[in-house]
């Protein structure tokens, strides 16, 4: 719950106390002749954690004073700043720390996961145990969604993450209000499958289980590819890929090259690896969290990271440098540019400055860290919508009751919910205080969004780069409306807000990776096992024995190669995500899975499994495959929306395929490209060599999820029940409407529809003679 709004001067007076550490300190120069860890012979020039005149500074070396380290070193690191010899000062900590809250130890990352109580956590509490059963350290959802693609139905009693975790304080949120509670309390009734009381360690089957039963191999795919990017392990240390673990892997930010350019000399500047500088990134105070610090993670999967930059991955490597080279390797691929959403480059305007919000602008501590409990998907744990900033053509934000575009099929309040007065914090917290004006904006589940604030009709966002920006309110936006197709997209077919999702048409592009190809081959390995390195850095941590080092030499037998069907990133296909409405979908995990055993012999080949529980859930007969086509908020915002056109006239938007499905369609069958005999067909030469060997059951291209008739062929979605493709008859009404543009793109333009519009709308015999009307008003007057 809100507290009462704190002084900077008793929130460190409280935490000092907490501490045990008396406000009434020695001053730095009664200090001066031991400069601890800063000495000129150790870490002499090293930048301060924070800018030396914030609150948390004086905090931090107040503490160091205590503990005979005026620099405050010891507070974060441990160690013991009264030696000299390296040795020793990376071990042990003073007598005073060790009955005091604080480093139990010599942390070299003291933002790890599996310390962080012991060091971030000692001042701002309850945050650890947050993030320890967040998603960015669970990765539930992904395992789920995976293991479905493999053809391995979850145990609904049972849900996977990384490590051993359970709901140790129950049901209630942590550090939220009583209507965020409430709203969870109803989510989770529902729901019950996305919130877990308890997470197992995701299982490491041997290889004679794989022989005998095939689809165990997703968990050496998990294993070895897909679960490297969860904040208890570091990166993989090439371009694009270093970072630390726990709340080092977001605010301590790393360069893609990671190499250091601070002014400490006991860090090596040529060896990556390294922080880019020794200073926490979290808010206006410190510098915000860099867009590249999450894309570090966010490049695989949804992708959306690099996309809101405006990157989608390529095949190809071009242009060429100066030197004749390709680009370099970015996250182990090559990119190539499309453009960038329009919240990461805002042009100026409405007299915004130019620049871009961060992600953390929008995301919420609660969308980042969760709330306490442990959510099963990203459904369960982002707290945000669009609208909660950008209300509606007809409703203010703070008009919009609760639930809004976060329905799930149950109908959103009706009370409006209004304005905080207080942002979400704690006495141990040290954010930036925006001032509330008019009140804090609220989330969609009744949070109030600390950087969000009503100014009289307007939205103002404080963004964590220092820079201020009014939000494009539609309320204030539709009078009149830009353009005519926008006055009738927004306002005058009031389903497509009832019903869709902003990104929907305002998603610019999505990335679409077709077909996922996974060889698993037991004849060659093994690789590394990130869910066993990090669960030996949890062990060990937790027991005080760990090394400081990872160890990427914990391993699992198989070897791991991919390839993808096709790219492709225009005119994403459309569905309906788990909330119920109408989203963009990209190719999730579209897995065919081929495995070869120890001796090298092929177990399975190109095997595409099914989804029973998928044509369970939709009520049809024919069990669609289990290749999936996910829902997703694409980060690729513009504020021109895709055309009426592009969704009502293409089969590809409407899941029936690129060119009605009409494209790579043959793939049941081994296919050979030689000379052939003219009569028989068969190939002339006897080397003659397979092309594209076949996939059983793929009778259908990768872009295809449905068929004319309304049957799904393939899974929508791996978590929510709601989510699924169209169905026959709102694939009729869709089309339909289609053949309707021509008339009612003019709906917006008062002059022309004011003099064929009645009242009241016609029904389908009266469009009929409206219709008949017009075309022999048209015949006579061109003499036809």
């Amino acid at each position: 719950m809100p507290v009462k709004k704190m002084s900077v001067k008793n929130k460190i007076q409280l935490v000092l106390l907490l501490m045990g550490v008396s406000v009434f300190m020695l001053p730095p120069e009664a200090l001066a002749g031991n400069r601890g860890c800063t000495a000129k012979e150790c870490h002499a020039g090293i930048m301060d954690i924070v800018p030396a005149d914030l609150p948390m500074m004086t905090l931090i070396r107040q503490n160091g004073m205590r503990h005979g380290d005026m620099d405050g070193c010891v507070v974060c690191h441990g160690g013991n700043p009264g030696v000299r010899r390296k040795e020793k000062a990376h071990k042990g900590i003073p007598a005073s720390l060790k009955t005091a809250p604080g480093p139990k130890g010599f942390y070299p990352d003291p933002g790890n996961v599996w310390i962080a109580q012991n060091t971030c956590g000692a001042c701002h509490a309850g945050y650890v145990y947050r993030t320890k059963r967040s998603l960015m350290n669970t990765e539930a959802g992904k395992i789920r969604g995976n293991l479905t693609t493999w053809g391995i139905k979850p145990d609904p009693g049972t849900a996977l993450g990384n490590h051993d975790v359970d709901d140790d304080d129950g049901p209630v949120p942590l550090g939220t209000t009583p209507a965020y509670e409430t709203y969870m309390a109803d989510m989770k009734q529902n729901h019950p499958g996305q919130f877990p009381g308890r997470l197992n360690r995701l299982p490491a089957p041997s290889v004679q289980d794989v022989e005998t039963d095939p689809k165990l191999a997703a968990y050496t795919y998990l294993r070895q590819e897909c679960q490297r990017c969860h904040i208890g392990v570091k990166g993989r240390n090439i371009r694009g890929d270093h970072r630390g673990t726990g709340c080092s892997a977001c605010h301590m930010p790393y360069g893609n090259e990671g190499l250091y350019q601070g002014r400490d000399k006991s860090i090596s500047k040529t060896e990556p690896g390294h922080i880019l500088r020794h200073r926490i990134a979290g808010n206006r105070k410190t510098g915000g969290i860099p867009v590249e610090t999450c894309n570090t993670c966010h490049n695989r999967g949804k992708r959306i990271g690099v996309s809101f930059s405006g990157l989608m991955e390529s095949p190809f490597s071009g242009p060429f440098n100066l030197s004749g080279e390709p680009q370099p390797l970015l996250h182990g691929k090559t990119y190539t540019q499309v453009s960038e959403d329009l919240h990461h480059r805002y042009q100026s305007r409405e007299g915004n400055p130019e620049g871009g919000l961060l992600c953390q602008d929008c995301h919420t501590s609660m969308d980042i860290h969760g709330d306490g409990n442990i959510q099963g998907t990203t459904l369960a744990q982002v707290e945000i919508e669009c609208s909660d900033c950008h209300g509606t053509p007809d409703q203010y934000p703070w008009e919009l009751p609760l639930g809004h575009g976060d329905e799930f099929g149950r109908p959103a309040g009706k009370e409006p919910r209004g304005t905080a007065a207080n942002r979400l914090m704690s006495g141990q917290q040290f954010g930036f205080d925006y001032p509330p004006s008019d009140g804090y904006i609220l989330s969609a589940r009744g949070n109030p969004l600390g950087n969000v604030v009503r100014k009289g009709n307007r939205v103002m966002v404080h963004s964590a780069t220092g820079r201020d920006y009014f939000v494009p309110v539609l309320k204030n936006q539709g009078s009149p409306w830009k353009t005519p197709a926008a006055a009738v997209a927004m306002a005058k077919v009031s389903r497509h807000m009832d019903r869709m999702e902003c990104y929907a048409c305002h998603g610019a592009w999505a990335p679409q990776c077709y077909g996922c190809h996974v060889k698993v081959d037991y004849s060659k390995g093994p690789r590394t096992d990130w869910v066993a390195v990090s669960n030996q850095l949890k062990s060990g941590h937790e027991s005080g024995k760990a090394s400081p080092v990872q160890d990427v030499g914990i391993t699992t037998p198989g070897r791991i190669t991919e390839q993808n069907g096709y790219m492709r990133w225009e005119d994403p296909v459309l569905g309906i995500n788990g909330e119920g409405r109408i989203s963009p979908l990209i190719p999730g995990c579209q897995v065919v899975y081929s495995v070869i055993g120890k001796g090298g012999k092929t177990i399975v080949h190109n095997r595409a499994p099914e989804n029973p529980a998928e044509g369970k859930s939709i009520g049809q007969d024919h069990i669609p495959l289990a290749l999936d086509m996910a829902p997703v908020q694409p980060h690729t915002a513009s504020p021109a929306a895709r055309s009426c056109e592009s969704c009502h006239t293409r089969p590809k938007t409407l899941g029936l395929g690129i060119n009605q499905g009409l494209f790579k369609t043959v793939r049941e069958n081994d296919r050979v490209i030689d000379i052939r005999d003219s009569v028989s067909g068969a190939p002339l030469p006897s080397a003659a060599r397979v092309q594209f060997p076949g996939i059983e059951n793929l009778t259908f291209d990768w872009s295809k999820i449905v068929d004319k008739d309304g049957i799904q062929v393939a899974t929508v979605g791996t978590h929510w029940p709601l989510s699924r493709a169209f169905n026959k008859e709102e694939l009729g009404r869709i089309t339909r409407t289609g053949l309707c543009i021509g008339c009612h793109q003019h709906q917006g333009t008062p002059d022309i529809w004011k003099k064929i519009s009645t009242d009241p709308a016609l029904d389908t015999r009266g469009h009929t003679r409206l219709m008949e009307k017009m075309l022999k008003q048209f015949s006579q007057k061109n003499q036809l």
